[in-house]
């Protein structure tokens, strides 16, 4: 009887294990393309954070991952080719993924993200192939690469397929763009206790790390994040805080120190990118009314960023944006339709602002 196992090298610090009609690909392989944040282990933190690979001749496709991934199950998105996300809930051990009726191309993409803000931790250990498929680098489509900063209403909260139908995701997908989405719902700005969240963002998008290391106990520390890690780097920043710190009783004059001072250390990471401030779309009523948190506090951030010459920042008004049928009716949050409206209204801003759709 041939030897189940047919070879197995050692090639630049990774290893491949080929088996009677199928191979196994080590997470340290180079080619493949991770993308948000993960740690040393390898283990995913923050929604959306995934991994892409360009593979050749692919037929089947199972991802295996250690114990520390999330119980029960850790609910993914993929996408194979140019078809739509689906929900794929992972576990610990080996995972076939379904490939559908994959046509038979020179090659195909894959990607694969954690869709919700919680389960959200999955530990990469391998992945294995089909025999004679082959990975290939990745190549990005676009020379665009949006970082989005936020709370729960950029972080496809109670959304089915969670991140992957919020609006962050529409206007990456719709620019066919790389883009990270760094959310966390119930996050303040500033560095306060909210909702389950013992940071702010103000010091959470600086970590490796979402909130959920303070409630695991196989990772309950942080750690600073690699901004050089963020590959290729962002070109466009867009920030949309505040709606928890306004919950949390944060005074104006607080709010307007802590975001001046969020927006220094993010322009000290990124000196060139345009920064896109949005304000709040707010919390519609069933009467119509809408409650707007901070009102006129973002114009006064804004102007004095552009007062002491930083002249690449924009504020993008979201008035009116978002009314009360686009949005879940106990907890005002953006549905599926409302996310679509946000990312439609946001997409028409860029393309006013010079940022044109591929063609």
């Amino acid at each position: 009887m041939a030897s189940l196992i047919l070879y197995c090298a050692l090639f630049g610090g990774f290893v491949l294990i080929s088996v009677a009609g199928q191979h196994k690909i080590s997470y340290r392989d180079p080619l493949i393309f991770y993308e948000g944040r993960w740690d040393e282990s390898p283990g995913t933190w923050w929604a959306g954070s995934g991994l892409k690979l360009h593979v050749a001749n692919l037929q089947t496709l199972s991802i295996n991952l250690g114990e520390a991934t999330s119980a029960p199950v850790a609910p993914l998105g993929v996408s194979v080719g140019s078809g739509p996300f689906f929900t794929y809930n992972a576990t610990a051990g080996e995972n076939l993924i379904d490939l559908g009726d994959i046509q038979k191309t020179t090659s195909t993409i894959v990607r694969i993200n954690v869709q919700g803000h919680s389960n959200n931790h999955i530990v990469l250990e391998s992945i294995t192939l089909n025999l004679g498929a082959t990975l290939l680098p990745y190549k990005p489509q676009s020379k665009i690469t949006f970082q989005f900063i936020g709370d729960s209403f950029s972080s496809g909260y109670l959304l089915p397929m969670g991140i992957n139908q919020g609006w962050t995701f529409l206007v990456g997908e719709n620019y066919k763009a790389e883009y990270r989405v760094t959310a966390q719902p119930g996050a303040a700005l500033t560095d306060i206790y909210s909702y389950g969240n013992v940071n702010g963002m103000t010091k959470q998008f600086f970590l490796t790390e979402d909130t959920g290391f303070y409630y695991t106990t196989f990772h309950n520390y942080t750690t600073p994040w690699k901004f050089e890690r963020d590959q290729p780097s962002p070109t466009h920043v867009v920030i949309h805080l505040g709606a928890n710190d306004a919950a949390q009783g944060v005074t104006d004059d607080e709010f307007v120190q802590v975001y001046l001072e969020f927006l220094v250390k993010v322009r000290k990471l990124y000196p060139t990118q345009p920064i896109f401030m949005l304000t709040p779309w707010g919390w519609p009523n069933e009467d119509g009314s809408v409650y707007y948190y901070y009102p006129g506090l973002y114009q006064k951030i804004f102007s004095e960023r552009r007062a002491i010459g930083d002249l690449n920042i924009y504020i993008v008004d979201a008035t009116g944006w978002v009314t009360y049928p686009d949005v879940f009716a106990d907890n005002k949050h953006p549905n599926a339709n409302g996310q679509i409206k946000i990312a439609n209204n946001f997409i028409s801003f860029l393309q006013g602002w010079g940022l044109k759709m591929p063609v």
